[in-house]
C-alpha cells in the first residue's frame, strides 16, 4: 500500500494531531473506526469532555483525585481509576513538581522566639493562627520576592505583598495586610522560620503593637511550617515554573491572579476537604 512504511506510532500520532485538529477524542475515533459506538463508549466520550474541563479550570494541576471532587460536585459518581484512564486517552498529563530553596537567613543574633505552634496546622477559628514564610521568582528583570500569611483555619491566603528585595518591610507588610483583612482579635499566634526579618526588632514591635504571640520553628526544620512550604510548592510546580518572566510586573499580575482568583476561591484544597479556602471558610468547622 501506498502508506505501508508507515509504522505504528507515526500512525498513533497522526491520529493524535487528527484528534486535535477536529477537536474530537482519540476514544470517539477508535470507536467510530471499529463499528457502531456503544453506550459505554458514549459516556466515555460524554466524561472525558468534562474531565478536561475540569482539569483546564484547575490550571493542569488537578489529578484524579481533585477531579473527582469536580465530578461529585456535578453530581457524578465515577471511580479514580476510570477518570485516570480518561485522561490517559485524551493525554491529560498534571503540571510536573520542581524543588525550590529556601530564602530567609536564620544564622543571625536576634531573639529566637519558642516552637509554640508544635505541628498543630488545623484550628477551629478563623484569624487565631497565621503562618508565614518567604521565597523568590526569577525574571528577566532580577529576582521578586514574595512574603505570605496563610491563615491555617482555611489555609486562605491573607498577606502576599511583592518586592524587589527581602528587607524586613516586606515581612511587616505582609502581616499588616493580613492584619488588615481579617482583623484578629488579641489571642493571635504567628509562626514563621527562624528569619532574621522575622527576628527583627521592627517585626517584632509590630506583634507587640498587635498583640500578637510569636513563634518560630526549629532551625533546619521545614516540616515546623508545612504550610507554607506546601504553598510555595504548589505556586512554584502550578504556575512560576511554566512562566518566564519578562519582568517583575509580569510576575506580580500573574501571582496576584493566582492567589486571589484561584489559589483563594477556586483550588480545591486537600485539607479543606477538597473545597476552595472562600468556601471552606462558609461552613462550620466540628468542635
Amino acid at each position: 500500500m501506498k502508506y505501508a512504511w508507515i509504522n505504528q506510532n507515526s500512525t498513533d500520532f497522526s491520529v493524535h494531531l487528527m484528534c486535535q485538529t477536529l477537536d474530537v477524542c482519540r476514544s470517539a475515533f477508535y470507536a467510530w473506526k471499529k463499528g457502531p459506538i456503544t453506550t459505554k463508549e458514549q459516556e466515555d466520550q460524554a466524561l472525558a469532555k468534562v474531565i478536561k474541563t475540569s482539569f483546564d479550570e484547575g490550571r493542569g494541576c488537578y489529578g484524579t483525585r481533585r477531579i473527582q471532587q469536580d465530578l461529585i460536585a456535578q453530581e457524578l459518581t465515577v471511580s479514580r481509576r476510570r477518570i485516570g484512564r480518561l485522561m490517559e486517552i485524551e493525554g491529560l498529563q498534571v503540571k510536573t513538581k520542581r524543588k525550590f530553596k529556601a530564602t530567609t537567613y536564620s544564622d543571625h543574633d536576634d531573639p529566637i522566639a519558642p516552637k509554640l505552634l508544635n505541628r498543630a496546622f488545623t484550628v477551629d477559628k478563623p484569624d487565631t493562627c497565621y503562618v508565614g514564610d518567604m521565597t523568590y521568582i526569577a525574571t528577566r528583570e532580577g529576582w521578586l520576592y514574595l512574603a505570605t500569611v496563610i491563615d491555617l483555619y482555611s489555609r486562605r491566603v491573607v498577606g502576599w505583598p511583592m518586592a524587589d528585595n527581602m528587607r524586613t518591610a516586606l515581612v511587616n507588610d505582609a502581616l499588616s495586610m493580613a492584619l488588615s483583612q481579617g482583623k484578629p482579635e488579641n489571642n493571635l499566634l504567628w509562626h514563621s522560620d527562624r528569619g532574621s526579618q522575622y527576628a527583627s526588632e521592627s517585626h517584632r514591635e509590630l506583634l507587640v503593637a498587635n498583640g500578637i504571640t510569636q513563634s518560630m520553628s526549629r532551625k533546619g526544620n521545614c516540616w515546623d511550617n508545612a504550610v507554607a512550604e506546601s504553598f510555595f510548592h504548589s505556586l512554584k510546580t502550578e504556575l512560576v515554573h511554566h512562566f518566564d518572566f519578562a519582568t517583575r510586573a509580569e510576575a506580580t499580575q500573574e501571582i496576584f491572579e493566582y492567589i486571589e482568583v484561584f489559589y483563594n476561591r477556586k483550588r480545591r484544597h486537600s485539607a479543606n476537604n477538597y473545597m476552595s479556602p472562600a468556601d471552606d471558610e462558609m461552613l462550620p468547622k466540628a468542635a
